[in-house]
C-alpha cells in the first residue's frame, strides 16, 4: 500500500494521544495492585472488573468502568469465578430448633446486632479439616473462626467464643440482644450450644432444613473462602494443604485480608474494618440495599 512521505514523517513524529497516556497510567496501576514487591500475586489479583474499578478509584485514579473493562480485556485479566457449593450440614430432625429470627434479612443497623454462623470442610493430605465462621451482618466482617478435624459442637462453639473475645478486646463487646443465626445442623441445635448462647445472653435463630437461602450470607462467605483461599493457585497458599496447621495458616491470612482490605459491594465497596470504624467514629456510612419483597 503506497504511503506519502509526508504521512510517514508525521507518523514518526506523532506523540501518544491523551487516551494512550491515560490508559498507560491505569495499566501500570492494575499491574501494581496484582503483584507485590516480591513478584507474587496479591489477593487483589482475584478482583474482576467491577472491584478493580472500585479499588483504583480508592487510589484517587479517575477511571471509568468501561475503561477498566477494556484494559483488563486487552491484558487478558479476568476475575475469579466461583465454583459450586458443597453440602456439609447434617440436620438433626428430632432436635428442638430455635425460631428463624432473621427471615432472610441479613442486614443490621449496627455491629454486634446479628451474627450468622456456618462451617465447611477442606480436603488435606491427612484427611478432612472442618472450618467454622461467624460473620457480622452489619459489616460482613468475620468476627470468629475455628478449624478442627471433627465437626462436633466445639467446632462452632470455639468460633463463637473467639468472636466474643475479639469484639471485647477491640473495645466493642457484644451486648444482650445479639442474635446468632445458623442453619439446622446438629452442631447448632445441640443442648451444649444452646446453653452457651444462653449463658452469653445471645438469642438463637435457626433457618429451615434444606434451605440455603435461610443462611445465604454465611453460605456466600463459604463460597468466597473456598474460591479465594483454598483453591489451587490461591495467593494465600504456598503449597499443598497437608495438615490442619496448613489450613489454619491459610484461613488466618484470608480472614485478615477479608476484614481489613477486601472490598465488599454490599457496604459500598469498602473493607469491613473501615466500615465499622466509620460507624464508631460517628461518620455517615453507606446504607445496605433494600431487598425487594419476595
Amino acid at each position: 500500500m503506497p504511503v506519502a512521505k509526508r504521512t510517514h514523517r508525521a507518523w514518526k513524529r506523532a506523540q501518544p494521544s491523551d487516551r494512550d497516556l491515560a490508559d498507560a497510567v491505569v495499566i501500570d496501576a492494575i499491574r501494581a495492585v496484582r503483584v507485590n514487591a516480591n513478584g507474587e500475586a496479591t489477593p487483589e489479583s482475584m478482583y474482576g472488573r467491577r472491584k478493580m474499578t472500585a479499588l483504583l478509584r480508592r487510589q484517587d485514579l479517575a477511571v471509568s468502568k468501561r475503561q477498566v473493562d477494556r484494559l483488563m480485556r486487552e491484558l487478558r485479566i479476568n476475575g475469579l469465578v466461583r465454583g459450586k457449593g458443597v453440602r456439609t450440614t447434617v440436620p438433626d430432625r428430632n432436635a428442638a430448633r430455635a425460631p428463624d429470627l432473621l427471615d432472610r434479612d441479613f442486614t443490621a443497623l449496627a455491629p454486634n446486632r446479628q451474627w450468622v454462623a456456618v462451617f465447611t470442610y477442606v480436603r488435606t493430605w491427612a484427611g478432612f479439616v472442618y472450618v467454622s465462621f461467624v460473620i457480622d451482618c452489619y459489616s460482613r466482617a468475620i468476627v470468629g473462626w475455628h478449624a478442627a478435624t471433627v465437626k462436633t459442637t466445639p467446632l462452632v462453639t470455639t468460633a463463637l467464643r473467639m468472636g466474643l473475645w475479639r469484639r471485647d478486646r477491640a473495645g466493642h463487646p457484644a451486648e444482650d440482644g445479639l442474635i446468632h443465626h445458623s442453619d439446622a445442623g446438629s452442631q447448632f441445635t445441640s443442648v451444649s450450644f444452646a446453653e452457651t448462647l444462653s449463658l452469653e445472653g445471645i438469642a438463637a435463630s435457626i433457618g429451615s432444613i434444606g434451605d440455603a437461602y435461610d443462611n445465604a450470607l454465611a453460605e456466600s462467605t463459604i463460597g468466597l473462602f473456598k474460591n479465594e483461599a483454598i483453591r489451587d493457585g490461591s495467593p494465600f497458599r504456598t503449597g499443598p494443604l497437608r495438615t490442619t496447621d496448613d489450613v489454619e495458616w491459610v484461613t488466618a491470612g484470608w480472614v485478615d485480608w477479608f476484614n481489613a482490605r477486601r472490598l465488599h459491594s454490599t457496604i459500598g465497596d469498602v473493607p469491613s474494618d473501615e466500615f465499622e470504624a466509620a460507624y464508631y467514629a460517628g461518620h455517615e456510612t453507606p446504607s445496605h440495599p433494600v431487598l425487594a419483597p419476595a
